[in-house]
């Protein structure tokens, strides 16, 4: 597949690399010729000096053949504008696009550009390592909204349906590890002694599922 890139800083230099390491063809764009140095001498790719939002300078890019785009510049506008041309302009079927303000990345996901977070999702992956939490996170998707945590679970759920503690927390079951190996739930998986639980939820229910899988089950002391 052919991949467009725009922006070659640390993150797109990396992917560029990444992308032509896995046999993809690849353009790269930046306003900034010196950029072009972070991909090394040996860079197979096409490079291409201008502003990713410059309908010329996409099409010297190949946008018109591309499978997908990648607006990983540092500025959130010039990103957001570059991928919706992508989209809507060149009719790119898989576009991406880096912004740092949250907010934006939300209303821009809810128009069909799936985005990177950047500060956010950073911000929340250091926080998880230095400040200690009573369940486990193990996975936080880009934008910061869902995650999967590892919660610890009453004994008293013990030999009941899986689907009674979902319906308890409100929260879905992402998979369950039973005697070391993660297994995917069906409707009819009953916890037993051991399985460890992971979750799938938002950050406004995290406090409700923990509580209430750490207590045992309505009418069980």
């Amino acid at each position: 597949m052919h991949v467009v890139i725009m922006g070659c800083g640390r993150v797109g230099a990396t992917l560029a690399d990444t992308l032509v390491s896995r046999g993809h063809s690849v353009a790269v764009i930046d306003q900034d010729a010196d950029a072009f140095r972070r991909l090394g001498a040996d860079f197979q790719g096409i490079t291409v000096t201008g502003v990713g939002f410059d309908g010329d300078v996409l099409r010297q890019a190949g946008i018109e053949r591309a499978d997908g785009f990648a607006a990983v510049s540092s500025g959130d506008n010039s990103n957001i504008i570059s991928a919706r041309l992508a989209r809507e302009t060149f009719g790119v079927s898989r576009v991406v696009a880096r912004i740092y303000d949250q907010k934006r990345a939300q209303v821009y996901e809810r128009l069909g550009i799936p985005t990177v977070a950047t500060v956010r999702w950073t911000a929340d992956r250091i926080v998880r390592h230095l400040v200690p939490e009573e369940q486990v996170e193990i996975f936080r998707d880009p934008t910061s909204t869902v995650s999967i945590i590892d919660v610890t679970v009453h004994d008293g759920w013990i030999g009941r349906p899986l689907r009674a503690l979902e319906e308890a927390t409100g929260a879905r079951a992402a998979y369950l590890t039973r005697f070391g190996i993660a297994t995917l739930p069906t409707a009819s998986t009953v916890l037993q002694e051991g399985d460890q639980v992971a979750m799938l939820v938002t950050d406004d229910i995290v406090d409700q599922v923990t509580t209430t899988a750490s207590m045992p089950p309505e009418g069980v002391r």
